[in-house]
């Protein structure tokens, strides 16, 4: 039997990539994005894919997709016109906020406006308490006139949260059935207690509403690339990349498209994992460059850390607290607006800057010649001899290098008195440090020593950047996968189809009440896997259970896992001493005879994954002749270097070469700095090692 065709396409703010595989084959290409109907470029693209491959769109068995389509919506404030219904006396809780300033030496802040005004923040009476008692009956006599209003002002989508029902949903459920048989039928409606049904309602009130912000969006897009997908006779499966980096059905996409958010940077994260695995990586840092932003995450054993929030569109210098916050499953990296289309100018104080806004895909960078103005880091590294015009998106996209030059020349060289190259080496420079320094930030903050981790590099831009970066923060060694400036996309072909369920529900671990929680996660297990299950051809979905636990009376939760069985009343003691060994990790102390409790409870359902192809020592073997030489900048040294030109598929492995050097390849080229050597190994991957 044919081994089974997969395809798995990745919408970025300048490129989407596709990429196409079976068994080991793979074949793959970049298409500009197309920023008004994103559905376009990925229909165009995958058939391009297919047919250099020699099959036909029916041919494909899977399709996996990932897109920044909810993230831009949010960012841009393209999302529907909203309306947010409460409890009485607390439809400004998304406007408070934390109530604290994100930047207290900052006088001059401004906090990002909320998704909804004001005047569609509607309050009803109802009161339940946190045990489910009604202390305020819910007015249901007052909906018809919350509908009127949300019929007048032309709302396309209403969120619904009140105060306790994350444990308690009747009220919710009771206004949107009252509320549904009033509104037009294209009105969407969310609840907290399906999107978020976590405590905290500043972070639940937020997420519903961003659900219900972009579901419109979302819902439409994703529909519109299912039928353009029928009519290209494709009626294989189609499954969503999430957060968290697992796999799910276009369904339950298009029902909770907040979970979608950063699908694209989740697949790289996945690759990541699974080449650390490959290569037995205990400490990972991985570095995704694309053309608007760059991901940094870190990896331990090959586990990327995974987090319940996550916030989205800082508004300001990147600072936390600045944006919208999310409560969705998230794997924890650092992302920064620097990438390929990242725009450098000089600002008023007459410093070089570069990003955090991207050329994009339109007008894009200088050199692609579609109008863009304004140079970039993709011109930068044009200029700087970096990107072969001639091989530049697989030959799709053919450069202008007199127009890149003629940009710095203009906008930054004039300005800071620097001529030929130099404005471009300083535009490359700082958009490295700014990685840099990203990258220093969250390993300090995650207690790592950086310098201890092997670098995976990918993405269109990353192994551009990859050797500089590293001499940066002190990374010794750089490994750059098969397909590296896809490799986003080929990380959704390696994830699992999973779901993850969390629920709010407070529990005394000195007290344990076993039958309550064994009956809380038997249904939260039940709707995990039911969303799992019709995905998987045999076998029986994997369980991950854990619980976010803290001392009574404290703000903050730790996170501890539970064994996957029936519980009992000692478990509690188990489960407290995991608690507090996590917590005497972080803080250094325990605290004697204080009482804890666990509060939120998640339940991961997962199909299994695929055993990865371990590394083999590969034979020596002499590398090919080089099929040009060109001339490059190399940072360390500080000056223009002649450097050989590689193309990768003749590199066999064991072979190895000297930098300065460029490795080429299709959606991306390798540059291996004059302090690092590179060999390809059993895999076909580069693994780049400084020179001691």
């Amino acid at each position: 039997m044919a081994l089974p065709l997969k395809l798995a396409a990745d919408i970025g703010g300048t490129f989407t990539d596709i990429v196409l595989e079976q068994g080991k084959k793979r074949w793959s290409g970049k298409i500009l994005t197309t920023v008004h109907a994103p559905e376009v470029a990925v229909l165009e693209g995958l058939q391009q894919v297919i047919r250099d491959a020699g099959f036909k769109p029916s041919d494909v068995d899977v399709f996996i997709h990932g897109t920044t389509l909810a993230t831009n919506a949010l960012i841009e404030r393209k999302g529907a016109k909203t309306a947010f219904i409460t409890t009485e006396g607390f439809r400004d809780v998304i406007e408070q906020g934390y109530e604290k300033r994100f930047d207290h030496y900052d006088l001059m802040i401004d906090r990002a406006s909320p998704l909804v005004p004001r005047h569609l923040r509607l309050g009803i009476k109802e009161r339940l308490a946190t045990n489910g008692d009604v202390l305020i009956p819910l007015d249901e006599s007052a909906v018809p006139a919350l509908a009127a209003t949300i019929r007048e002002e032309g709302c396309k989508a209403v969120a619904i949260g009140l105060l306790h029902s994350y444990a308690h949903e009747s009220h919710e459920r009771r206004i949107a059935e009252l509320l549904k048989p009033l509104l037009p039928d294209d009105v969407t409606i969310c609840l907290s207690s399906e999107v978020a049904p976590e405590i905290r309602e500043y972070e639940r009130f937020s997420t519903t509403v961003a659900n219900a912000y972009v579901r419109p969006l979302m819902a439409s897009y994703l529909f519109r690339l299912r039928d353009g997908l029928a009519q290209l006779g494709m009626e294989c499966p189609l499954y969503l990349m999430m957060s968290g980096g697992g796999l799910t059905t276009l369904e339950t996409a298009a029902r909770f498209p907040i979970r979608l958010v950063e699908s694209g940077p989740a697949g790289g994260a996945i690759l990541a994992s699974r080449m650390a695995q490959s290569l037995d990586l205990p400490e990972v840092l991985s570095f995704d460059m694309g053309g608007t932003t760059a991901k940094i995450c870190l990896l331990s054993d090959a586990e990327p850390e995974r987090a319940h929030r996550f916030e989205i569109a800082r508004a300001y210098k990147d600072m936390k607290g600045s944006g919208i916050p999310v409560r969705i499953p998230v794997i924890e990296m650092v992302e920064i607006g620097a990438g390929g289309g990242s725009i450098a100018r000089v600002d008023k104080l007459g410093r070089l800057t570069v990003g955090p806004d991207s050329a994009g895909s339109t007008p894009g960078p200088v050199s692609y010649g579609r109008g863009g103005t304004m140079p970039t880091v993709t011109d930068a590294n044009v200029v700087l001899g970096k990107i072969d015009p001639e091989f530049f998106a697989g030959g799709k996209v053919k450069l202008e290098i007199d127009g890149a030059k003629n940009a710095f020349a203009e906008q930054i060289g004039s300005t800071l008195g620097l001529k030929d190259f130099w404005p471009a080496a300083g535009v490359a420079e700082i958009v490295e440090e700014n990685m840099a320094n990203a990258a220093r930030v969250h390993a300090i903050e995650r207690g790592k020593d950086i310098a201890n981790c092997v670098m995976i590099a990918f993405g269109g831009g990353a192994p551009l950047h990859a050797c500089r970066l590293a001499e940066k923060v002190g990374v010794s060694k750089i490994i750059v996968p098969l397909g590296a400036g896809v490799g986003s996309a080929i990380g959704f072909l390696q994830a699992p189809v999973a779901y993850e369920i969390t629920k709010s529900a407070a529990v005394n671990l000195d007290h344990f009440d076993a039958a309550k929680v064994n009956q809380l996660l038997k249904t939260m297990a039940q709707d995990a896997e039911s969303v799992v299950k019709p995905a998987m051809e045999k076998g029986k979905p994997s369980l991950t259970i854990k619980a976010d636990c803290r001392y009574v009376g404290q703000g903050h939760e730790i996170q501890v896992s539970l064994p996957v069985r029936t519980l009992t009343n000692a478990d509690g003691k188990k489960l407290k001493a995991a608690f507090e060994s996590a917590y005497k990790a972080i803080y250094g102390l325990v605290i004697p005879g204080q009482q804890a409790e666990a509060i939120t409870w998640s339940v991961t359902s997962s199909s299994p994954i695929p055993k990865v192809e371990r590394a083999k020592k590969a034979p020596k073997k002499a590398a090919p002749k080089p099929l040009r030489t060109r001339q490059i900048f190399d940072a360390a040294a500080g000056k223009l270097m002649s450097a050989p030109v590689y193309w990768r598929f003749d590199m066999p492995p064991g072979s190895a070469i000297k930098g300065p050097a460029i490795i080429a390849e299709h959606e991306t080229s390798t540059i291996v700095g004059s302090r690092f050597k590179a060999e390809i190994n059993s895999l076909g991957q580069i693994v780049m090692e400084k020179v001691k």
